[in-house]
């Protein structure tokens, strides 16, 4: 079985560096390299360092849709995709005998590029891995097979993305010769079931404390650890990563969504329907800390000060 595969995040790497080990991976597609930062380091993607241990050549198209004729001079004969990015055009999924892909979901459900951010924001109990047919539909494939696991309160989007990626890695593993030899032709998928989970845009990023108080720790934590949720206090951006519900004391407290309600010790801010409070914070320009480290000594924020929302 000789295999192209495509992918970007660190979702991706296990999966990669598990099909090399058993089968034979003739290249590796991923995101063009990016510079970042004030002094303009060149980043690369964890799939293209993962490819380059392994001694895989990459591929790195601005617009695969451009660009892929190098990659289908490899003749393999089977594509293996895990959140590589990019919307892969028809004429080249053709060109293999299998299109395949590893979607962090249990399809139909949140077909589309944020699955993991949306699952959490949405405050969903289980999420999965799907293992689909590519075609020209987004995430509109067959399904050849799925696997579900529960979210937890401690789970966020970094340690979801770790548990999904481990999923998707056996649950490929398990059925792609399956797929490979026509033993597993898939079903279609109830389209009156879909729903989509678009990328996440930079408005959805900032925390409207005006919202229930399992709204605002689901925001966060579907948020953290990348790209962050954050909130407005004084002029200030401050990124939020970690947050805890309180109910009791705060569900009587008639001060306005937003208001500081403790600043010593403990960050507590109100909700719509009682408070939260901060555990894990990032300053502009400084590093993530606990919260009693930002305390001691902050002058950013004080008991009765107000988080404001503004698209601004």
């Amino acid at each position: 079985m000789k295999i192209i595969f495509m992918g970007t995040p660190e979702f991706s790497c296990g999966i990669l560096e598990a099909l090399n080990e058993k089968y034979e991976v003739l290249g590796v597609v991923t995101q063009p390299d990016k510079v970042v930062g004030r002094k303009k380091v060149l980043s690369f993607s964890p799939v293209k360092k993962t490819a380059i241990s392994l001694g895989l050549a990459v591929f790195q198209p601005t617009k695969i849709k451009d660009n892929y004729d190098d990659i289908l001079a490899l003749k393999a004969d089977i594509l293996v995709t895990a959140a590589y990015g990019q919307i892969v055009p028809e004429d080249f999924l053709n060109s293999f005998k299998f299109a395949i892909n590893v979607h962090a979901s249990l399809l139909p459900k949140h077909r589309g590029g944020a699955p993991i951010q949306r699952c959490l924001i949405n405050g969903d109990k289980t999420t999965g891995v799907t293992i689909m047919q590519m075609v020209k539909r987004m995430d509109a494939g067959k399904i050849y097979a799925s696997e579900s696991i529960d979210i937890l309160d401690s789970d966020n989007n970094t340690t979801l993305f770790k548990k999904l990626s481990i999923v998707g890695r056996d649950l490929l593993l398990r059925n792609i010769e399956s797929i490979y030899n026509n033993k597993n032709i898939g079903s279609i998928q109830r389209e009156e079931e879909v729903s989509y989970s678009y990328n996440i845009k930079r408005s959805e990023e900032q925390i409207s404390f005006d919202k229930t108080s399992r709204e605002v720790f689901n925001q966060i934590r579907g948020l953290a650890m990348e790209p962050g949720a954050y909130a407005i206090i004084n002029g200030e951006s401050l990124k939020i990563y970690q947050a805890k519900e309180l109910y009791d004391g705060f569900t009587m407290n008639n001060s306005a969504p937003g208001t500081v309600l403790k600043a010593k010790k403990e960050l507590i801010v109100k909700t719509k329907d009682s408070a939260v409070s901060i555990l894990l914070i990032q300053p502009q320009g400084k590093k993530i800390m606990d919260i009693k480290s930002f305390l001691n000594g902050q002058k950013i924020l004080s008991v009765g000060d107000v988080f404001k929302y503004s698209l601004d």
